[in-house]
C-alpha cells in the first residue's frame, strides 16, 4: 500500500467544481458562531458535491482568516449567499419545492440511517447554534427533522462533525453516476 501523490487524487479545478453536477442539496448553517466551524462545513460541501451555502443570523462570511484555514479554498469553489432571516429564506426555498430539513433532535426525528431520499427532489438541511441547535420556530416550518443517532453520554456533535456525517450520507443516497 503507498500513499497517492497529490496529482493522482484526480483533483478539479474551481471552474470545473462550478461546472459539473452537483447533488440536489443546500445547507443552510443559523447562527453558527464559530468561523472554523464554519470553514469545515464549506470543506465538506465541497467535498460532497452540495450546490449551495445559506449563511444566517449570526453566522460570519468569507472572507477571515479563521473559515480560511479550516475551509481551504471552498468558500472560492461552493457558492454561498448571506441571508439575514431564515424564515424568510425557508420560505422562499419552499416556493422552489425544497424539503426542509432540520438537524436536531425532536419528537418525531428520524434516525439518519432511516431516511429515504429520492433524487428527483430537492432538499435544504439546517444546522443551528452550536449550543442552543436549531430554533424551535426553524423547527416549525420544517418539513422533516434528522438526528444521528448517539450513544454516549453527551448526545451532542460538533456542528462540523454533523454537518460532515450527514452530507455524507446524503452525498451517498443522491449521487450522481
Amino acid at each position: 500500500m503507498r500513499k497517492l501523490k497529490l496529482e493522482e487524487l484526480g483533483r478539479i479545478s474551481v471552474e470545473e467544481f462550478k461546472e459539473i453536477e452537483k447533488i440536489p442539496v443546500v445547507v443552510i448553517l443559523d447562527n453558527i458562531r464559530s468561523m472554523y466551524n464554519i470553514g469545515s462545513v464549506f470543506r465538506t460541501a465541497d467535498a460532497f458535491l452540495i450546490e449551495k451555502i445559506y449563511l444566517c443570523g449570526i453566522t460570519a462570511t468569507p472572507p477571515h482568516k479563521e473559515i480560511r484555514k479550516t475551509a481551504l479554498g471552498a468558500t472560492e469553489s461552493v457558492d454561498w449567499e448571506y441571508v439575514k432571516d431564515i424564515s424568510e429564506l425557508i420560505q422562499d426555498l419552499k416556493k422552489h419545492n425544497y424539503q426542509i430539513l432540520s438537524i436536531e433532535q425532536t419528537e418525531g426525528s428520524k434516525n439518519l440511517s432511516e431516511i429515504e431520499l429520492n433524487s428527483n427532489d430537492k432538499f435544504a438541511v439546517i444546522f443551528g447554534n452550536e449550543v442552543e441547535g436549531v430554533q424551535q420556530e426553524v423547527i416549525n416550518q420544517s418539513d422533516r427533522s434528522i438526528e444521528i443517532p448517539q450513544g454516549g453520554t453527551k448526545h451532542s456533535l460538533n456542528v462540523s462533525v454533523c454537518a460532515g456525517i450527514i452530507l455524507w450520507e446524503m452525498f451517498e443516497k443522491l449521487k450522481v453516476s
